[in-house]
């Protein structure tokens, strides 16, 4: 790709204040108190579209938000790349751990980003990542090198577990059809180590209640006598994993697959610092299934945490009470081949058996999604590689993600298509937590890569 850095260097202030009026905008999908803000969001995800080159942008209602859907089509015999994004961003909570408000994004210097870095609800999951391909499409047909045809297909459901997108997806295959799917809602191993994400876990989410008495009561009056919540639930929880921290539920492992130790000496030469990691976090050490290292244990083992607990009162000072009933948010990471429906029933079905007389138990499924594994030996594949080759200098190493993107497993399922997962983030960018962030670097680095993928996969698919 001819002058790209150049033009990326000519346009960095612009490209960085399109992104920041475009993470001002609070797209909380969970939360239906910003309803108005997603739609402004998925207004401005289609100007930036328009403006970036595409000719058919439109906005496509569901069920719950709309879905932005662009094209631009040069010729109908090349190849056509579907890039996958999401408007939709977390909850900013817990509000007081940000050192700028979450949705008045601000640059700063950091450790890993003395280039700087965009501190904001969305900086990286996703709307810097997909605003990336926004501009690298930009690029491409302002001066006239856009090797092939491109489709953006960007939802405002993601962070809620893609809803409507099934649906949508299943309604417009022949709208969606392409040659490979080009998503960024991943990271990179370090700025100096590129890699190419070729796994991800699947996802069960759940809501558990546990009921005892018809009303709160007086913990003298009844404390001893009757079941409380919040002591069993807690104690029901804790069952779930053994001394070895491997979980309890009869039938999880039953179709975990057991990586070779060629793969798992394969996965072990990434580079990675243990005493690092641990200072990152402050941490004094690792915690998790026995048998297996840190990075195994967060991309190729299955998991069970709890994402939230309460029940009771939490206001300031005492109230001496027996709650009548304790919730508790409860997620499970997936590898290859476990099937969310089938693990969210066998959870089901054991936290259920577990429960003591005296109270009653309810399990509420929210959503969920399969894992994914990518081949290394696809067009795509060796277009990404060459990609990173040409813009670092370097050829990425394939890894195996810990997270989930439920909707990858679907889009090959309905479009018999593969996905391609180019990320720019770092796992210290916070995504998820408060003071979230992005570095400037990666944003242009992305910027300068994508371009790279679309020559290589057009010159790889004649």
């Amino acid at each position: 790709m001819d002058n790209i850095k150049d033009y990326v260097n000519k346009n960095q202030e612009r490209f960085l204040n399109e992104l920041i009026e475009l993470l001002k905008l609070p797209s909380i999908s969970a939360d239906s108190a910003y309803k108005n803000d997603m739609l402004k969001t998925a207004n401005a995800v289609k100007a930036s579209l328009e403006n970036a080159g595409c000719d058919n942008v439109e906005i496509c209602q569901t069920d719950g938000y709309p879905i932005v859907y662009g094209e631009k089509i040069i010729d109908a015999k090349l190849p056509t790349i579907l890039v996958y994004g999401h408007y939709d961003v977390q909850p900013a909570d817990p509000l007081e751990l940000w050192t700028s408000p979450p949705f008045e994004p601000i640059i700063k210097k950091t450790e890993l980003h003395p280039d700087g870095a965009i501190f904001a609800r969305g900086a990286c999951d996703d709307k810097g990542q997909m605003y990336m391909h926004v501009k690298a499409l930009e690029f491409m047909t302002s001066t006239n090198q856009l090797p092939c045809n491109v489709k953006f297909m960007i939802e405002g459901e993601e962070e809620v577990g893609s809803v409507n997108l099934s649906t949508f997806v299943k309604n417009n295959r022949e709208k969606l059809k392409n040659d490979v799917i080009l998503i960024s809602d991943t990271g990179m191993i370090a700025k100096d180590v590129p890699s190419i994400t070729t796994g991800l876990r699947g996802l069960s989410y759940v809501e558990v209640e546990v009921t005892g008495p018809n009303r709160d009561l007086h913990s003298g009056l009844y404390g001893g006598a009757v079941a409380n919540p919040i002591n069993v639930l807690t104690k029901m929880i804790a069952s779930l994993h053994d001394e070895n921290n491997h979980i309890t539920i009869p039938g999880f492992y039953d179709k975990v697959e057991e990586l070779s130790k060629e793969e798992r000496n394969e996965m072990a030469k990434a580079p990675f610092s243990l005493d690092s990691y641990k200072k990152s976090l402050d941490i004094d050490d690792v915690y998790g299934e026995k048998g297996y290292t840190t990075n195994e244990r967060n991309s190729i083992r299955p998991t069970l945490d709890v994402n939230g607990i309460w029940g009771g009162y939490i206001g300031e000072g005492a109230k001496t009470v027996i709650a009548s009933k304790a919730f508790a948010k409860i997620s499970m990471r997936l590898v290859p081949h476990q099937d969310w429906e089938e693990i969210t029933q066998l959870f089901k079905t054991h936290f259920e058996s577990i429960a003591p007389e005296g109270v009653k138990v309810k399990v509420k499924p929210h959503h969920g999604g399969q894992g994914y594994v990518t081949p290394i030996d696809s067009i795509g594949y060796q277009a990404a590689s060459k990609a990173y080759e040409e813009s670092f200098g370097k050829k990425p190493i394939p890894q195996r993600s810990g997270g989930s993107i439920p909707i990858v497993a679907l889009f090959e399922q309905e479009l018999k298509s593969k996905t391609i997962l180019m990320g720019f983030g770092l796992d210290s960018d916070a995504i998820h937590s408060p003071n979230e962030h992005y570095g400037i670097w990666n944003y242009f680095k992305g910027i300068e890569t994508i371009p790279l993928f679309y020559k290589y996969f057009t010159e790889l698919s004649k």
